[in-house]
């Protein structure tokens, strides 16, 4: 097993075998630049870039790493992310001694992760949203249209999806103010204007898209793939009743477009391809642009942890797993070209809610509370139904390796009031 000079502890989310990538910020001052996660460090790659280390490489003389966004990186293609990766991989291992042994490179490459900012890792230029777990679109459908019409006619045919709002993608950390909207509880004749009273969270996977796809021209389901840079958590915050009123015919407006928490670490998909499974069987078969020789996904270990005012630390109310997804990674985005739309480096799509088949494997409060027929009840003695201000709501995911984990850390948000009315 590949090893790190630099101490990574068992149950840390980012030893050698990860290397994910990121945006930050030195908060002893200084612009914001590129960086991978080590251990409780960060590795500044723009230092090493003006070390000469990345010369004959595909980044060389670009200057991508001293950006405040990963999106010219992405842009070079996967076979510069595999040899910058490659290069990244040999400096840190324990038997390589140029950063090593190296104290001023060091000193100027090595960032403890508690000293620097975070930023949000991509310019996203666009964001979709689909509705890929089986579990969720059948838990959702029960309860609103019953168990006998619980998936629409059309959701076994394609990969489900809906256009978001890419100016409120929020890192990890960024508070959320409770949204304003129409609502139209049944007790009431006609609909008012308020701050939400159903506020929801979904857990979710994304990936960022490196390289795009001329308009018009589809991407083959066996080269999908190859456009994704690499995978983050997400958190499309909701609002059930908002949504619930607005969204026919159309479909999700106010409802989803307040905020969207991700994860400022990027995995890289060579971080996760010793964890991948075969994919769930399909039935009926997909139509030919969506089949794939030897179907796969991850096996990505998923909790959600919730804080309350009245907690001391969070607590679990949540665990999922990437692989109860019915929709592959590959399948959403073949889909996704499919009718000619061009895909752009920094595009982030996301995966809906991934929902197991148990209680505890439903990724939001619409199901674990059953639309609010069955309360979660916290060890502190308080009960949620939907998301109350003052609220911490944290998901973290990891895939566990023979003796190390590849994790995404967290991404996190903390429920502030809403706006007062004018």
């Amino acid at each position: 097993m590949a090893r790190s000079f630099i101490h990574v502890d068992p149950d840390s989310h980012f030893p050698i075998q990860n290397l994910p990538y990121g945006v930050f910020r030195p908060r002893s001052g200084g612009p914001p630049r590129i960086g991978v996660a080590i251990g409780a460090y960060v590795l500044d790659l723009a230092a090493l870039d003006l070390a000469g280390y990345f010369d004959r490489t595909a980044a060389s003389g670009r200057a991508v790493f001293a950006q405040q966004s990963l999106n010219a990186f992405m842009a070079l293609g996967r076979q510069a992310w595999r040899e910058i990766r490659a290069i990244i991989g040999r400096l840190l291992d324990a038997d390589e001694p140029a950063l090593r042994d190296e104290e001023e490179l060091r000193k100027a490459a090595l960032h403890l992760q508690s000293d620097v900012e975070l930023l949000l890792p991509a310019e996203i230029g666009d964001y979709t949203d689909f509705y890929a777990s089986k579990a969720h679109a059948a838990n959702v459908g029960t309860l609103f249209r019953g168990k006998d019409h619980a998936l629409m006619p059309n959701w076994l045919h394609l990969p489900v999806g809906y256009h978001g709002r890419a100016s409120s993608v929020v890192v990890s950390g960024t508070d959320v103010r409770r949204p304003l909207g129409q609502l139209k509880p049944p007790d009431s004749a006609v609909p008012f204007f308020g701050p939400t009273r159903q506020l929801d969270f979904e857990l979710e996977m994304g990936w960022l898209i490196g390289t795009g796809n001329e308009q018009g021209r589809p991407i083959p389901i066996e080269e999908a793939e190859d456009h994704i840079f690499g995978l983050v958590l997400v958190n499309d915050w909701s609002a059930r009743d908002i949504q619930a009123w607005e969204y026919q015919p159309l479909g999700p407006f106010l409802g989803k477009s307040f905020a969207t928490s991700v994860s400022p670490w990027v995995v890289p998909l060579e971080a996760l391809a010793p964890f991948r499974i075969p994919a769930p069987e399909q039935e009926p078969e997909p139509l030919p642009y969506l089949r794939r020789r030897n179907p796969d996904t991850f096996d990505i270990q998923l909790e959600v942890s919730l804080q309350t005012d009245a907690m001391e630390r969070p607590e679990r109310i949540a665990t999922s797993n990437y692989r109860n997804l019915y929709w592959t990674i590959a399948q959403q985005i073949a889909h996704h070209a499919s009718g000619g739309c061009n895909l752009r480096t920094g595009d982030l799509l996301a995966s809906g809610t991934i929902s197991g088949p148990v209680k505890e494997s439903r990724g939001c409060m619409l199901e674990l509370t059953w639309r609010g027929t069955e309360p979660l009840r916290l060890s502190c003695g308080e009960e949620r139904v939907w998301l109350a201000d003052g609220d911490r709501l944290s998901m973290t995911g990891w895939c566990r390796g023979n003796g190390f984990k590849v994790g995404f850390g967290e991404v996190a948000g903390r429920i502030l009031p809403a706006h007062r009315l004018p």
